[in-house]
């Protein structure tokens, strides 16, 4: 295991690739209605990969692609179902942790690749161990951030209480919109109002939602929050999707079934990089998820929080898919 503030003595931390625009787009017709938004990055005949966001309920931005060098991978780009540019936006019809396995697949047929690497941060990592779980023929190595497995006491932790005696501000303004009588379930108390006929009534509770969450991820301060965060349309579309998943436990069969996969994935190449100040997925599960699977390549950074951008985790997830180039 890595553990380090600062890089070790001699090694200077490394920074994000340049940008690079993609040399191909559009959207992907499912067959239950809906159309996935796709972008393709870097070499045409490079090593292939696939960029899970986070969330559910994110999208994907022009950061992701410059955590792998563009002369050497091929990277595959995708909204999940009701996210960014794929259509309709904010849907949680046909929308589980199973039918986006089955959109990754059929990324996966369409790119025309047997295995690829499957990269993905906090939900994201959530995303790519379920589909390494579903088809562990089908992925050559796992990079993975901010470990997340969705169960229930981590969400408690979150959503109601544990994080927020970190962020006590934060946390009277994410408590705002429910009142009183109500706040001994938080995310049902926000699933009623993200799922109300009323928008503005979904706007003011995904309002507060994005904001607690934009306001824990970066030790760094809000102003580390993404502006996304601050949109209405992405703020509607992030928090009922992430509630909808969540009140569903991911969809998976029961609490803890993800651990339960580990013994199907240990073949698997496998890098972490983990923040020890993490609020939004503390250390606790990436750590207990590399005593099952102690071939994990671990990396700690001491000075990190939950952010893809902190300096620390730039540089460990670059290495990361460098050293995953040698699989």
């Amino acid at each position: 295991m890595n553990a380090h503030a600062n890089p070790p003595e001699g090694r200077s931390r490394r920074l994000l690739f340049g940008e690079n625009e993609p040399f191909a787009s559009g959207w992907e017709t499912t067959p239950d209605g809906h159309d996935l938004y796709f972008e393709e990055c870097g070499a045409k005949g490079g090593k292939p990969c696939v960029i899970l966001h986070g969330g559910p309920g994110g999208a994907i931005n022009p950061t992701m692609r410059r955590f792998f060098d563009p002369k050497r991978w091929r990277m595959m780009l995708f909204d999940q179902r009701g996210c960014g540019k794929s259509r309709p936006n904010a849907s949680l019809e046909n929308n589980t942790t199973w039918t986006l396995i089955a959109d990754i697949e059929r990324l996966r047929v369409r790119m025309g690749v047997e295995k690829w690497t499957v990269f993905g941060g906090s939900w994201g990592s959530t995303l790519a161990l379920a589909y390494a779980a579903a088809h562990p023929d089908r992925v050559e190595a796992l990079v993975l951030r901010g470990i997340f497995l969705l169960t229930k006491k981590e969400l408690h932790w979150f959503y109601q209480e544990g994080a927020s005696m970190l962020f006590a501000d934060a946390w009277e303004r994410f408590l705002a919109p429910i009142p009183e009588a109500e706040r001994g379930d938080l995310l049902s108390a926000y699933h009623r109002r993200l799922t109300h006929p009323d928008r503005k009534v979904q706007a003011e509770a995904a309002a507060a939602w994005s904001q607690w969450e934009g306001d824990t991820i970066s030790i760094r301060g809000p102003e580390a929050r993404p502006a996304k965060f601050n949109e209405a349309d992405f703020a509607i579309a992030f928090a009922r999707i992430e509630c909808h998943f969540f009140m569903n436990g991911g969809f998976f069969e029961r609490d803890g079934w993800l651990m339960e996969q580990v013994d199907r994935l240990r073949h698997i190449p496998c890098w972490i990089v983990q923040g020890r100040f993490d609020v939004v997925t503390p250390m606790e599960t990436a750590w207990k998820l590399k005593s099952r699977w102690p071939e994990i390549n671990f990396d700690l950074i001491w000075d990190a929080g939950h952010a893809s951008t902190e300096p620390g985790v730039i540089d460990g997830l670059v290495r990361a898919t460098d050293a995953a180039l040698r699989v």
